[in-house]
């Protein structure tokens, strides 16, 4: 299909709030940023540029490659629209395809009547071409179609994804309140960390965090742990191109002497779990994993790096009374063992993280779900400077 090489735009969205780090990893790929907002960045780019994007990024969610934009009122609008596209030439012969959307226009209360308008403009005009209808469903394994519709303005896109980036792949056993792979990426990407230095993950639950300072460290990327995208299900996919693109990742993967990735848990569950999900990773060699309380953390004196804890907050597990104890034992265990490292705390209880009692140097905006979350950092001096929460 010509769109394979054709540049168009690529809309490349995220969770709310993880654009900045996502901005910087498009970057760092060589492409241009067109326009940014909340949820994700704005490209150029041809369709395998988007076969690209998939492999590579950690904190996107999808890949849109645009068909077009254009102007409707009403749902008729977009049916009328939408029949005009070759779409006969974008899904395969005895397909398989699935609709999304995003809409925002006063004349249409129920996504779901819009999705089935985009639907039966695609079937209709199939049928019409090839005297044969494909068959379409919510499953996002196969083609993915999606339609932005804000006010008047719509644009329809081939989700080149399907399946959100955001979970990588390898976590099998995900644990209790799991952070979000994506987002576990990003709240890294945001810190200081050199991807050299020593990095301490304590309460490291099912070991999400000390996995992608792994994945990030190593330049391993998530398009190892998937082999299903829905670009692969259109008209003249160029599967030559995406094999020597995956031996690309395979083959820029480094070993980073003297790195040291500590991740403890006072569960031995979760250590075990957390253990399976790196081999799942191919970063368990990469990983000292350990059974004890956080306070009994290893903290090397050579190539001090961060101190990254994701404590409960008391929105999801546990109580916040009981966790005002935890969160001030943290204060004193980065204050008293971490001199000369970077502190991190996310957290989604601004009120129990003044129990630390050190002021943070940074804030940084985050979601977890729909919590309202800050990454906090930490300047932990040597000797005897301290600075209390004013």
């Amino acid at each position: 299909m010509q769109f394979f090489k054709t540049v168009a735009p690529i809309t490349i969205t995220c969770h709310n709030r993880l654009a900045p780090s996502l901005e910087k990893e498009v970057t760092e790929l060589g492409f241009t940023i067109l326009d940014k907002f909340i949820t994700g960045v704005r490209v150029r780019g041809t369709m395998n540029d988007c076969i690209r994007l998939n492999l590579n990024l950690f904190c996107a969610s999808q890949v849109l490659y645009s068909l077009g934009s254009f102007k409707a009122k009403n749902p008729d609008d977009v049916y009328k629209h939408l029949l005009g596209i070759s779409w006969e030439d974008i899904i395969p012969d005895n397909g398989y395809f699935s609709v999304t959307s995003g809409v925002q226009t006063p004349t249409v209360n129920n996504n779901m009547y819009v999705n089935v308008k985009v639907k039966d403009a695609i079937v209709d005009r199939i049928r019409e071409k090839k005297g044969e209808r494909p068959s379409s469903g919510p499953d996002l394994s196969a083609t993915v179609i999606h339609l932005y519709w804000k006010d008047e303005n719509a644009e329809i896109f081939i989700d080149t994804s399907g399946d959100s980036l955001a979970r990588h792949g390898y976590r099998k056993i995900p644990g209790k309140a799991p952070m979000l792979e994506g987002l576990a990426a990003a709240t890294i990407l945001s810190s200081n960390w050199d991807r050299q230095s020593t990095f301490i993950n304590p309460m490291c639950g099912s070991g999400t965090l000390a996995i992608e300072a792994a994945l990030i460290a190593s330049k391993s990327r998530p398009g190892l742990f998937r082999n299903n995208f829905s670009f692969m299900h259109l008209q003249g996919y160029d599967e030559e191109f995406y094999y020597a693109e995956t031996d690309k990742l395979d083959e820029q993967i480094i070993e980073v002497p003297n790195l040291r990735i500590i991740a403890t848990d006072h569960s031995q569950e979760a250590v075990a779990n957390a253990k399976k999900n790196a081999i799942a990773a191919g970063v368990a060699d990469m990983i000292e994993f350990n059974v004890c309380d956080f306070a009994e953390t290893e903290v090397p004196q050579e190539h001090k790096g961060v101190f990254f804890v994701n404590p409960e907050y008391g929105e999801r597990l546990g109580e916040v009374k009981e966790l005002e104890e935890t969160y001030g034992r943290i204060g004193d265990f980065m204050k008293q063992k971490c001199g000369g490292y970077s502190g991190y705390v996310f957290t989604g209880n601004m009120e129990l993280a003044k129990k630390i009692g050190l002021k943070a140097r940074r804030r940084i905006e985050f979601y977890s779900g729909k919590i309202d979350c800050r990454l906090l950092e930490y300047e932990l001096y040597e000797g005897t400077r301290r600075e209390s929460v004013s």
